[in-house]
């Protein structure tokens, strides 16, 4: 992935050029070069510092609700919209996004009025944003989709585009406000009804999600639709339905990247209930279709750790890493560091939690609401007030199950368990089945002085998936033998 070049951004976009949008040559290892000589700087790090790397470091963004919302969004192109009559649509669904997106400039460097090229253009860089791990994306983004808007204002694609980009940014409110316009225009457009979903998902609206999952299965069924509609099914409990649509889905994917894109979302549906055989087996399908589709490489990794296999997840961990460092793979593999213990390794995993603060800064630069990725690194791995602070603050935009259980645990690292309590009950209250939530919610019962309820609810953690966190895990086991005195 290459830098971006924004230099001539306003004169190009006079002019109608695609230039202002297009990447430069740099390539993928000076990015992740880069991110690394920020960790040695350590946490101190500002986000004025880092404002003049901001096109150089290569970070990443989770989506809506953290480590699913990567694999809902889709890990091909065969997710982003339709493209106009001058690019093929075969070559935006091969599973190519650069050539794709090569294809699209060198079209409108020709015809630089076609706005539904711009509108596939700027849905394109909003893929490869989250794909690739450049944030940088995201202001292109938005100005071939405003390019597209100023050539034809209501154009649905462009109205599409921008409910996509402000779902990425996690603008959620505004990802529901440009999907419904999107929807008045054309009820059908697959983009807009994937996007709505996602967006009542992300602001807590699970009812709603679930009306809308329905209406867009009536409407436009298909992966991006299935794949959705497993997920609000999984957030109420019943995994049996999702994994039945998910592999219904399977069965219909044709290109390698949809291909890719459900058998690790299957791949994740069986980790969280602690089936790791089938999550492995499903991450080789994944793989099987796309050798370097790095939802399914950080999946396996996470498999292989919970199956004790430390060795062969610390070096999957590392590649994912080494090519792009998003803030999952960053803590996951700082804890596998600090699980394993050897010489050197607490110097290791630091440093991996010292990326997370630069792809803070760098995200936050390039648009995006990161308090949720933010509370829930820095509670564990550094500034605890730093994530209560913004667990409070993504409280205050919108009630998730997410979120309630980051300030659940922002509050009890910060030794404020009876306000948790609540919290980390709403998080469990819809019935999803998330160990991680079930073992924060015991910790705050056993600090707050329940010992019962804390037995139950760290016994069923590790009930459900014993492997869910390499640190987490050992603390539970250790928790639940003092709950049990």
């Amino acid at each position: 992935m290459s830098g971006s070049t924004t230099d001539s951004a306003s004169e190009d976009e006079q002019s109608g050029s695609s230039e202002a949008v297009e990447p430069s040559a740099q390539a993928d290892d000076e990015k992740v070069a880069a991110v690394r000589r920020v960790s040695e700087a350590g946490r101190r790090w500002r986000a004025a510092q880092l404002a003049g790397c901001a096109a150089l470091l290569a970070v990443a963004l989770t989506g809506g609700s953290i480590a699913l919302g990567a694999l809902r969004d889709g890990g091909g192109t065969a997710t982003v919209a339709s493209s106009s009559s001058a690019v093929s649509p075969g070559l935006m669904a091969s599973g190519d996004l650069d050539t794709s997106i090569r294809a699209i400039q060198a079209h409108l460097r020709s015809q630089p009025r076609d706005f539904g090229s711009w509108a596939t253009l700027g849905l394109a860089y909003v893929e490869q944003a989250r794909t690739k791990g450049d944030p940088s994306r995201y202001p292109q983004a938005e100005q071939a989709l405003k390019k597209s808007r100023e050539l034809e204002a209501g154009n649905e694609q462009a109205l599409a585009g921008l409910a996509a980009l402000a779902a990425a940014r996690h603008d959620f409110k505004g990802a529901l406000t440009y999907a419904d316009k999107t929807l008045k225009q054309n009820p059908y457009n697959e983009r807009a009804l994937s996007s709505r979903i996602d967006a009542l998902v992300e602001l807590g609206r699970y009812e709603e999600a679930s009306k809308a999952a329905d209406l867009a299965d009536e409407r436009r069924p298909g992966i991006p639709v299935f794949t959705r509609y497993a997920y609000v099914h999984e957030l109420r409990g019943d995994v049996r339905t999702a994994r039945t649509v998910l592999e219904q889905a399977l069965a219909t994917a044709t290109t390698p990247g949809d291909i890719a894109y459900v058998a690790s979302a299957l791949g994740q549906l069986a980790w969280n209930q602690g089936d790791y055989d089938t999550a492995l087996t499903d991450y080789a399908r994944a793989l099987a279709a796309d050798d370097a589709y790095l939802p399914a490489l950080e999946g396996r990794a996470r498999a292989q750790a919970a199956s004790g296999d430390r060795t062969a997840a610390i070096k999957g961990m590392e590649a994912v890493v080494a090519r792009y460092p998003l803030p999952g793979p960053l803590v996951a593999l700082g804890e596998l560091y600090e699980d394993r213990g050897a010489d050197g390794d607490k110097a290791k995993a630091q440093d991996q939690y010292a990326l997370v603060d630069a792809w803070t800064a760098l995200a936050r630069a390039n648009g995006v609401n990161a308090d949720l990725d933010t509370a829930m690194a820095a509670a564990d791995h550094g500034d605890k007030t730093a994530a209560l602070k913004a667990a409070r603050a993504e409280w205050a935009r919108r009630h998730t199950v997410h979120t309630a259980d980051a300030l659940a645990w922002a509050l009890h690292v910060n030794g404020r368990d009876k306000e948790a309590l609540p919290y980390a009950r709403q998080a469990t209250a819809t019935g999803y089945r998330n160990a991680s939530f079930l073992y924060h919610r015991g910790i705050v019962e056993l600090a707050a002085g329940d010992k019962k309820e804390a037995r139950s609810h760290l016994g069923s953690a590790l009930k459900l998936n014993p492997g869910f966190s390499p640190l987490g895990a050992r603390e539970a086991r250790k928790a639940l033998k003092e709950a049990s005195k």
